[in-house]
C-alpha cells in the first residue's frame, strides 16, 4: 500500500527543494500548483469556464488567464476568489488523482502531493493524504529568501504571507515537520528528508 504525503510550507520555506529531494529518493511528485497553473495557461481546461464566469476581459491576448486582472478583481471583490476556486479546484483534484493512479500503476510506494495552500484547504486534503509534512522556517527567513529570489519589495512579500495560513496554523496541522530555518545547510536538510522517509517506513 503506497503512502500519500501532503507536503506544504509557506512561500520561501524551501518546500520545492524538499519535494525535489523526496523525488530523488523515489517518491512520485504530484505538484498541485503546477497543475493549477496549467489549467489557466493557454489552452488550459479552466479557461472556458473562467471566460463564462468573469467575461472575456479576464483572458489575456495569449489565451491564458490574465493573472494581473484577476488579482485586481479578487482584491476588489471578496467573492471572486471563491468563484475562481470553484472552477479550478475540481480540475486540479481530478488531475492530481489521475497522476496518483498513474504513479500507483508504476509501482511507487510513496506519493508526495506538493500543495502550497494545503492548510488553507485542509478539509479537502485531509481525506486525500495519510500524512501532512510541513517545511518550516522563521518568517524573517522566508522574507529574505523571497526578496533575494524574486526581487520583490518586502511589503509585497508581507502581503503574500498575510494571505497564507500562519506558521502556527501550519504547524498545528503537521504530522511531521522539516526544519529549514536560517543556518540549515542543504546536506542537513537532505538528512532530515532521509530520516522522514525512513520514519514513514519507506
Amino acid at each position: 500500500m503506497a503512502l500519500r504525503i501532503g507536503l506544504t510550507g509557506g512561500i520561501g520555506s524551501g518546500k520545492s527543494t524538499v519535494a525535489a529531494m523526496l523525488a530523488e529518493l523515489g517518491a512520485a511528485l504530484i505538484d498541485a500548483d503546477a497543475i493549477s497553473r496549467a489549467s489557466t495557461a493557454p489552452g488550459g481546461a479552466a479557461l472556458p469556464a473562467i471566460a463564462r464566469e468573469f467575461g472575456p476581459r479576464l483572458i489575456a491576448a495569449d489565451g491564458a488567464l490574465d493573472r494581473a486582472a484577476m488579482r485586481e478583481l479578487v482584491f476588489r471583490d471578496a467573492g471572486a476568489r471563491q468563484r475562481l476556486e470553484a472552477i479550478v479546484h475540481p480540475l486540479v483534484s481530478a488531475e492530481t488523482e489521475r497522476q496518483a493512479r498513474q504513479a500507483l500503476d508504476a509501482g511507487h510506494a510513496l506519493l508526495v502531493f506538493d500543495v502550497p495552500l494545503l492548510v488553507e484547504s485542509l478539509a479537502r486534503w485531509r481525506e486525500k493524504v495519510d500524512r501532512i509534512v510541513v517545511v518550516d522556517c522563521e518568517p524573517d527567513t522566508q522574507i529574505a529568501r523571497v526578496m533575494a529570489r524574486n526581487q520583490l519589495p518586502r511589503a509585497q512579500i508581507e502581503q503574500i504571507l498575510a494571505a497564507q495560513a500562519t506558521r502556527e496554523q501550519r504547524l498545528a496541522a503537521a504530522d511531521a515537520v522539516i526544519h529549514n530555518g536560517t543556518g540549515v545547510t542543504l546536506e542537513a536538510l537532505r538528512a532530515q528528508v532521509r530520516e522522514l522517509v525512513h520514519a514513514f517506513g519507506i
